[in-house]
């Protein structure tokens, strides 16, 4: 497990420089839209896809930090064991989805790269965007079923 939240902490400090990023060249954008006239060409699209692929690459550092939404209104009252057994089942189910996003975002980066997609204006290949969401989403997959089968472990990450 501390091997997988290493890849998750990796793939969280890249996300975060793709964040700066578009947070620059957005502000750059703006900048020369409104002092020179002249925005950057295509960086809507540039966010878009960099967004995308930040979002994913977040993914694997938030289940290994148990950072994802989970509904505890209805299981406060159960014991403590009840609990980690259903959050275990949340694990695997969890794994089972991302598991399925990895599958079905590989097949859809390997369609458009077949087809040579690209975005309208740019012309920006959609592929590298499949291809940078698919090892997060197979590495969340990973971590929730080691979730599933070792338990959580909450101190995970603290220390590196």
């Amino acid at each position: 497990m501390r091997f997988l939240v290493l890849l998750a902490r990796i793939s969280a400090v890249l996300a975060g420089i793709l964040l700066t990023f578009i947070t620059v060249m957005t502000c750059a954008s703006i900048v020369g839209r409104e002092l020179l006239g002249t925005a950057i060409t295509g960086d809507f699209e540039l966010s878009g896809a960099a967004t995308g692929a930040a979002i994913a690459m977040f993914m694997p550092w938030c289940q290994a930090k148990r950072g994802n939404i989970i509904v505890d209104f209805f299981t406060a009252r159960f014991s403590e064991k009840a609990n980690g057994v259903m959050d275990r089942f949340g694990a695997l189910l969890l794994a089972f989805c991302f598991a399925v996003l990895a599958w079905r975002t590989g097949l859809g980066g390997l369609s458009s790269y077949a087809s040579n997609s690209g975005t309208m204006i740019l012309g920006f290949p959609e592929w590298v965007v499949f291809a940078c969401m698919t090892p997060p989403f197979a590495l969340t997959s990973l971590i929730a079923l080691g979730q599933f089968f070792v338990g959580f472990d909450d101190q995970l990450g603290q220390a590196a």
